[in-house]
């Protein structure tokens, strides 16, 4: 049996994928299927689990210093798994990464200035922006072929002057795209020719399937440093979301010293249990699940778009990276709300509709 085959029972565990189901979507959990959150049904490797048992059979849960281990195992994990030379001083520890996307918005960008998403993407992106008083200008990815492309001539014709920043998600959430190197240097260029700060948020970058490799942003385009925000995090990758941790990495000492004094100004510093977990999970232990990991995913990609294709009018989006399937039923020739009560009433599955974000609101909280 594979590592990732046996079933795990969530329900009454304070899932917000599995308890909230009946407030949300009026599906009993035990009769419905949740596929409306990211996060996957898979215990984590067992190094972080038997890092997590050193910290309980200690038993004494008190504020964590000497954090020069988990430094450096994000140092490891960045060269190793992906050629990125990342140094211990430019690593900020946040509450995750909705939490450094706020950070990065407060930090490099002032009440009425706007921020460019590159749409669709991750709902809770726009939601910190607007909640700092600040506006969102969408740029849309068009699709060709089921596949979200870049289209930086269009973003152009859509700006208002007061755009400051642009985030882009490198995998792309939920187009599942990888993005070239032609790609990220013309979103850097773009950046550049508009005077933009690039928060790049690459919470995914683990989760790439076989004939597709990412690209940090920091390698692809080493000249755009000085303005330049890296956010990586292990608990997308090893399924621990519930740490609320992440990593916010800048090269740029000026940059750093900004952001830092927001950190400042916000008394945070991030919790002991989300440091053990994070520093167990980047090790040679950590890799090897990973590994197995994307393999069984893969296949599990295969049978989605299998089961979908023999659905007539329904179409998947071909994803090079993420686990997050994004379906199209504009072939059905039916209304919006026609197949949302199919899959919602019908066949009991709760999901994320592309028109339906505003209606979940804080539900989702920060889930990354």
């Amino acid at each position: 049996m594979s590592l990732f085959d046996t079933p795990i029972n969530r329900i009454g565990s304070h899932s917000v994928k599995w308890d909230m189901m009946p407030a949300l979507y009026g599906l009993k959990p035990d009769e419905g299927l949740a596929m409306w959150v990211a996060d996957m049904e898979f215990r984590p490797p067992q190094v972080v689990q038997a890092a997590l048992e050193k910290m309980t059979a200690h038993g004494v849960y008190g504020y964590f210093g000497d954090d020069r281990d988990y430094l450096k195992s994000i140092c490891w994990w960045m060269a190793t798994r992906h050629g990125w030379e990342v140094q211990p001083d430019w690593i900020f520890t946040t509450h995750g990464l909705v939490n450094g996307t706020a950070l990065c918005v407060h930090s490099y960008t002032q009440p009425g200035d706007a921020v460019i998403l590159t749409t669709p993407v991750y709902h809770a992106f726009a939601r910190v922006i607007k909640a700092a008083g600040r506006e969102v200008t969408e740029c849309p990815l068009p699709l060709v072929d089921g596949k979200a492309q870049l289209d930086t001539s269009g973003w152009a014709a859509r700006l208002t002057g007061r755009e400051k920043m642009l985030i882009l998600c490198s995998p792309h959430n939920p187009g599942g795209r990888v993005w070239s190197q032609e790609e990220l240097q013309a979103v850097a260029d773009f950046c550049v020719q508009h005077d933009l700060i690039l928060v790049s948020d690459e919470i995914h970058h683990d989760l790439v399937y076989p004939g597709h490799r990412h690209i940090p942003m920091a390698v692809a385009v080493p000249a755009i440093a000085d303005r330049l925000v890296m956010m990586t995090a292990t608990t997308k990758t090893f399924n621990i979301a519930g740490a609320h941790i992440g990593n916010v990495i800048i090269a740029d000492p000026t940059l750093r010293k900004t952001f830092a004094g927001t950190i400042n100004a916000m008394g945070i510093s991030p919790n002991s249990f989300g440091l053990h977990m994070a520093t167990a999970a980047y090790s040679p232990e950590g890799g090897a699940w990973v590994d197995a990991l994307m393999a069984y995913l893969d296949g599990n990609r295969s049978l989605f778009d299998d089961g979908l294709a023999s659905i007539p009018g329904l179409r998947s989006t071909p994803l090079e990276a993420t686990y997050l399937a994004w379906v199209d039923f504009s072939g059905t020739g039916m209304q919006p709300q026609e197949f949302i009560d199919r899959v919602q009433k019908t066949a009991k599955i709760a999901t994320n509709y592309g028109a339906t974000i505003d209606r979940l609101k804080g539900a989702f909280a920060d889930l990354q």
